[in-house]
């Protein structure tokens, strides 16, 4: 099923991939049970719901080097992301201790080497000089409010690189942010558009 569901949409991954994809199906349904992580339950729909809709960010762009997921929604797109990504180094970033203790699990049972987490809150850690300026791009899935995410990634990017939102269509909050990413001389590149399960969504490419 996971590698049919990927190549319906058009997604192509390697034997070492499908595997370890198939064991995080069989993880997070096991881990679900116990601490109800999301309200999708069947096999089909976490695979296109959340790795689907995770990975879907590679038919548009590379990744490459340092890339910090921050607010993860639980554990969407940091592991599949990492999983399709291995030469990048991926951090996570959030404030929930529950949700850094799972991710933990998962990263272990799954063998990922190259994955660190931090706990802790952005705003913070972002003054700190071990984050502030240190990431190649930042990805976020299903967040804040885009201005909100916006300012509180903007301060661990490298200059002149760039920031990734997974978002639902919505006009009205692209055209309210864009008088606030004016103010850092950042603008929307693309605004990838793709449809899962039925639902339009895009990915917001800041530069």
């Amino acid at each position: 099923m996971v590698k049919d569901l990927f190549e319906k949409n058009n997604i192509s991954l390697k034997t070492s991939q499908i595997d370890k994809f198939e064991k995080f199906l069989s993880l997070f349904i096991d881990k679900n049970s116990q601490l109800n992580l999301s309200a999708i339950r069947d096999s089909e729909g976490i695979i296109e719901k959340h790795f689907i809709d995770s990975v879907v960010l590679n038919n548009f762009l590379k990744l490459e080097w340092k890339v910090l997921d921050i607010w993860t929604w639980w554990w969407f797109p940091w592991i599949p992301l990492a999983i399709t990504n291995p030469e990048c180094d991926f951090t996570l970033l959030d404030s929930t201790r529950k949700k850094i203790d799972t991710v933990n699990y998962f990263c272990e049972e799954l063998e990922l080497e190259n994955c660190k987490w931090v706990w802790g809150r952005a705003e913070e850690l972002a003054q700190k000089q071990e984050f502030k300026s240190k990431f190649d791009f930042i990805v976020s899935r299903a967040t804040a409010y885009l201005p909100q995410i916006f300012q509180r990634s903007y301060p661990f990017l490298k200059k002149w690189w760039k920031m990734i939102f997974y978002k639902l269509y919505n006009e009205k909050e692209i055209s309210d942010w864009d008088y606030i990413i004016s103010r850092y001389w950042k603008i929307i590149s693309n605004v990838h558009e793709y449809c899962i399960n039925w639902q339009n969504r895009v990915l917001l490419v800041i530069i």
